[in-house]
């Protein structure tokens, strides 16, 4: 197969996921069987080294996938992206790091948490970890954890932030995720106790965020060549756009059979101010995805071509991912206004739902536009920038 093929194979896979989307939410947690459906069709392995058998694809077919699944399960996309960029990640650690989570299975999937929360002790030869993380997506299903930490020294003064990689029998997982939206992606609790990590199963922010990380030594391929901010941030934006393409086609069957009592009996189809709502949303989600793909492409060429991409480009990409979201989220918010009552009740309802998930994804601190918009603001000021997610 191909990564032309995954994405070929996600589609032929949406019709269940989409019947699975219920399931998801009333058990929190994607069910085993889309997981492993996944799995099959190779999409985890996306973004995974080749010299693991993956394909270390262009990432725009990462994040058509992820579009795929969203429209189909909201919690689906977001899971299926938040795995697939841990994969990624692991291809900048050191190659000890690596073998040790796929020497032995290829499959293996890493979730995460990387607010620096826990503590962390230095010992000879690695650190022993402690603490709780919160909001690690589809950790059901993960076999491994990278999670995020302060390193101190002996005085308690930060000396550098690092994220640490423990294997599932080293951590705990407390269900305590309970949400109006994206209920399915089981962003659960991640509780470690004195766990001693190797330090070759470490990595530093600063070595994340360089041009040259650990792993280029082995995985030459320009997917890992990528910034850190631009993979993961998109990866979240991404599958919200997928959310709103779901939110829009439910909304025009539901028009289309819907009747206004204001209207003397016609359609609600049929009614020009539902007609504008719905080439305002649709064009909102289509500025959406066409801003995403032009950056993330340009991202990507910079990387083929072995340049460091420019820092307009990257706080451009930032800009235009938080808005995307906004669009997204203000797309559907337009949809549901004029919804009508039927779309409130609940049940399976494709538009509730992802108004739901679109309203609790744009949770996420990527998502906070202020944060990103102000990065590139400063850099069409001249100032200097400088932000971990960039």
């Amino acid at each position: 197969m191909s990564e032309h093929d995954v994405l070929s194979a996600v589609r032929g896979l949406t019709p269940a996921v989409r019947e699975r989307a219920a399931e998801a939410e009333a058990a929190r947690c994607i069910p085993v069987a889309t997981i492993k459906e996944l799995t099959e069709a190779g999409v985890f392995r996306l973004l995974q080294p080749r010299r693991y058998g993956g394909y270390a694809a262009d990432p725009m077919i990462f994040l058509s996938c992820l579009r795929e699944l969203a429209r189909a399960c909201g919690s689906t996309g977001w899971v299926t992206g938040v795995l697939s960029v841990n994969t990624w990640q692991l291809g900048l650690f050191d190659v000890r790091a690596q073998d040790d989570v796929w020497g032995t299975d290829r499959d293996a999937r890493i979730c995460l948490s990387l607010a620096p929360v826990g503590k962390v002790a230095v010992v000879p030869d690695g650190y022993l970890l402690s603490g709780r993380w919160s909001f690690a997506s589809g950790c059901d299903h993960a076999d491994w954890v990278l999670l995020g930490a302060i390193v101190r020294d002996d005085a308690g003064n930060p000396v550098g932030m690092r994220t640490f990689l423990l294997p599932s029998s080293e951590f705990r997982i407390d269900p305590v995720w309970d949400t109006v939206g994206l209920r399915g992606t089981g962003s659960n609790d991640i509780v470690v106790e004195e766990v001693f990590v190797p330090t070759h199963r470490t990595i530093s922010a600063s070595q994340v965020t360089a041009p040259v990380r650990p792993g280029h030594a082995v995985n030459p391929e320009p997917v890992y060549r990528l910034p850190l901010g631009s993979l993961f941030t998109t990866s979240i934006s991404a599958p919200i756009v997928g959310m709103a393409e779901a939110a829009y086609e439910s909304y025009l069957a539901a028009m289309r059979h819907r009747i206004r009592i204001s209207g003397r009996g016609t359609p609600a189809a049929e009614d020009p101010f539902a007609q504008i709502r719905a080439g305002r949303a649709a064009s909102e989600i289509d500025a959406a995805w066409l801003q995403l793909s032009r950056n993330i492409s340009e991202i990507y060429d910079c990387a083929k071509e072995g340049n460091e991409p420019p820092i307009r480009l990257r706080t451009r990409l930032r800009r235009d991912q938080v808005l995307a979201t906004e669009r997204a989220m203000a797309a559907v918010d337009l949809l549901m206004a004029n919804a009508g009552g039927g779309a409130m009740r609940t049940g399976d309802h494709v538009l509730q739902r992802a108004w739901r998930d679109v309203h609790t994804g744009r949770g996420h601190t990527t998502n906070d536009p202020e944060r990103a918009l102000v990065l590139f603001g400063r850099s069409e000021f001249g100032f200097d920038v400088e932000d971990p997610m960039l």
